[in-house]
């Protein structure tokens, strides 16, 4: 069952794709959807995507790339030429949640792991949807459009005051004083305990 097409869908603003059906599906159909192309010949998932259009609701697309190659004797144009599909289903924010389609192509594990670690969208019936690029502990999910282009404030670190090639004259051998000096300036800004200086 197909979701009414938006204005701001990719195919719209974009030239045809001639070697693709490209297909909006409602979250509640994908699961459905995903197995009668699983059934037609859909045996490949290449890849899944996620898109954050946050003027727009649904605020996120979730794209699906799919590849139907033929299953019997063909000619070097058929295999030249298989079927390609495109799903995308669009995501509120409010109910940022997909069911996984890992089950059904194997190569779906880490691709909805990293749309859930950069985006935010949890997919349900996942089997291990943990952080699979930012460090286990981190909060938020980068590539949304609303978080900040340098980062969380907390997390940034200082551009230290000497770190200028001016600062230093050619003939001066490396040491490590500058490395020391700004780990003591990074722990300042942190609030935290500085390193000692050797003795």
């Amino acid at each position: 069952m197909s979701a009414e097409p938006l204005a701001s869908d990719p195919p719209s603003v974009r030239p045809p794709i001639d070697d693709a059906k490209i297909e909006r599906v409602a979250p509640e159909a994908l699961r459905a959807r995903a197995i009668e192309l699983r059934v037609a010949g859909a045996t490949m998932l290449l890849d899944i995507g996620a898109v954050d259009y946050p003027n727009r609701e649904p605020r996120f697309d979730v794209v699906y790339h799919l590849l139907a190659m033929p299953v019997k004797a063909a000619s070097v144009a058929d295999v030249g030429t298989p079927q390609r599909f495109r799903l995308l289903v669009g995501v509120s924010a409010e109910s940022a949640s997909l069911p996984s389609i890992s089950d059904l192509w194997p190569s779906a594990d880490w691709a909805e792991r990293e749309i859930w670690d950069l985006f935010g969208i949890t997919f349900t019936g996942h089997p291990n949807l943990t952080r699979i690029q930012m460090p286990h502990d981190y909060e938020g999910h980068p590539l949304r459009k609303d978080f900040p282009l340098r980062g969380r404030l907390d997390e940034a670190t200082p551009r230290p005051s000497f770190a200028l090639k001016s600062n230093v004259g050619g003939s001066t051998p490396p040491s490590g004083k500058v490395a020391e000096a700004l780990q003591r300036q990074i722990a300042r800004a942190r609030g935290q305990d500085e390193p000692k200086e050797p003795a």
